[in-house]
């Protein structure tokens, strides 16, 4: 073989074995533990195209997800809205076998589990429970085994809205950018709760000097994300219609400014559910169910305020759970009441998204996370 297509074929080989691939993990309400709940699919970041990798049947209602820092475990809300019933569990995804298996699954402490995170060391990890508004800190053994809660913390407090918080609500849990502090936004209570997190205690969360950070009364503070250079905090309102924005410093969150997400056309019915900033730290991006299924658009000034800059319809109805590429080309959608999952193209410059690829099927689909192997 002549030395220069040995060299060729030589590179090709290489780039083969050494190619990344994005996958997308879809959680759902499936309500019927014998069909598909978990999916697995591929990113095609050239096209925003999504193929099928595989899937998990055998779980009722695997409605929010996360994957393990190493890539080798999802772990998932299970049985969510269902009487006597919620847990949380463990995957192991084989990115070569292409394959999802059940590996642990335990009790949420709570009725309705709707989020979960793992801390980066990959030992614990963190849900909250909606309906009874509760917190639980679960170990986690290498092998992706889930062991039984060591605290769970149950909080009783409501609001000023009876009809929607008679009582406290845990809707997310959040570590801050230095993973010092945990936060729990409740929306029945309007608070965004705070615990400092010792990984090397046996219960790691403990009382943080500012228990918590008062919210606009009624707003119902559900999802929060921090800036890439750490030092703002962006809190979704699901009944407030709001993004609220904070500096942050050291387990503490000061008010700096709070934005609609809804345009001037609609008066009511605000639904928020979910808020990213971009990966370049530019524009944050929330979703709006209710009346309006879209994604509001802001750029990001360097104090941390936000600038409104339009909206992108998701293609469905109750959009849940977005998310970004790890190089914010892509934004997908899931949209729970159609069931449909679109893909967006994000212009870095602008911010702005723009649908591509086909929109896929899976039923009552609710969250995604995506991750390069």
């Amino acid at each position: 073989m002549k030395p220069i297509l040995f060299l060729i074929i030589s590179i090709i080989s290489l780039s083969k074995i050494h190619a990344q691939h994005t996958y997308t993990f879809f959680g759902s309400f499936n309500r019927d533990k014998d069909t598909e709940g978990l999916y697995v699919y591929e990113l095609d970041t050239l096209s925003g195209k999504l193929s099928k990798v595989t899937s998990f049947t055998g779980m009722l209602n695997p409605s929010f997800l996360t994957v393990s820092p190493n890539g080798k475990y999802v772990f998932a809300c299970t049985e969510s809205k269902t009487k006597n019933g919620g847990s949380v569990s463990s995957f192991a995804f084989d990115p070569e076998k292409k394959s999802l298996t059940l590996i642990s699954k335990q009790k949420s402490g709570g009725e309705n589990p709707v989020y979960l995170t793992v801390h980066p060391n990959g030992k614990w990890l963190v849900n909250g429970n909606y309906t009874e508004g509760s917190v639980s800190v679960y170990p986690v053994s290498e092998n992706g085994q889930i062991q039984p809660y060591v605290q769970n913390f149950q909080f009783a407090e409501g609001s000023e809205d009876p009809n929607r918080q008679e009582r406290a609500h845990i809707h997310s849990t959040v570590f801050s950018p230095d993973f010092n502090y945990i936060f729990l936004p409740d929306l029945g209570a309007d608070k965004i709760r705070t615990y400092r997190f010792e990984t090397e205690k046996d219960q790691p969360l403990q009382p943080a000097a500012i228990p918590f950070t008062a919210t606009v009364p009624g707003s119902g503070p559900r999802h929060l994300t921090f800036h890439p250079n750490g030092k703002f905090a962006y809190c979704i309102e699901e009944m407030g219609g709001a993004v609220s924005v904070y500096s942050y410093d050291n387990g503490k969150l000061n008010s700096l400014q709070r934005i609609h997400t809804h345009s001037e056309k609609y008066k009511e019915n605000f639904e928020g559910s979910d808020v990213h900033v971009s990966p370049d730290g530019r524009f944050l991006y929330a979703s709006n169910r209710g009346n309006e299924n879209n994604i509001a658009i802001f750029s990001i000034r360097d104090d941390g305020t936000l600038k409104t800059v339009g909206y992108r319809s998701t293609k469905g109805q109750h959009p849940r759970v977005f998310n970004l590429d790890p190089d914010g080309k892509f934004l997908i959608a899931t949209n729970a009441g159609t069931g449909t999952v679109v893909v967006f193209r994000r212009n870095p410059e602008t911010g702005l998204l723009k649908k591509a690829g086909r929109k896929i099927k899976i039923k009552s689909v609710s969250c995604v996370e995506i991750r390069r192997y």
